[in-house]
């Protein structure tokens, strides 16, 4: 760890895979198009990592969704990338805290690379973990179970 913020040899070095992918493709790609071109270049500059990564999110021992990190890496970092024209928000901000906190893991990278320049944010938990958990609904995938109605009771 150098200079003393968490992680920030990984995060550096995540960022600058990031300024790489930035400077090739510049901004107005979709994202999926970025997340694959920085799972190249983190590949290409030796860091492990898991695309996106499904977290199962449990209550009471049931699980009732999945979240998507859309990069993992070194089991330690989550890495949220966005390809928005407007400057990152703290509804951005809220869900890789959401990440951290379903995670357990104390750093978040979140990344937008649709401005003219790369933004980027290093991220961490709140003490207050409980006030985040409530937010996780809106990230959640859930699958939807359908119910059959017979109002007219055919048989």
């Amino acid at each position: 760890m150098s200079g003393g913020k968490p992680l920030e040899d990984l995060t550096s070095k995540v960022i600058g895979a990031a300024m790489s992918v930035h400077n090739a493709l510049g901004p107005g790609l979709k994202e999926v198009a970025y997340q694959r071109a920085l799972s190249l270049e983190m590949e290409k500059v030796g860091l492990s990592f898991e695309a996106e990564k499904a977290v199962a999110i449990s209550i009471d021992g049931s699980q009732v969704g999945l979240l998507y990190l859309d990069h993992f890496a070194e089991s330690r970092l989550v890495v949220e990338e966005k390809a928005l024209s407007h400057l990152l928000t703290q509804e951005e901000t809220a869900q890789v805290i959401t990440y951290l906190c379903a995670t357990g893991t104390h750093v978040g990278l979140l990344l937008n690379f649709g401005r003219r320049r790369l933004e980027y944010k290093r991220i961490f938990p709140p003490k207050n973990v409980s006030r985040y958990r409530e937010r996780i609904n809106r990230y959640l995938s859930v699958t939807r179970q359908t119910v059959s109605v017979n109002p007219l009771r055919i048989r």
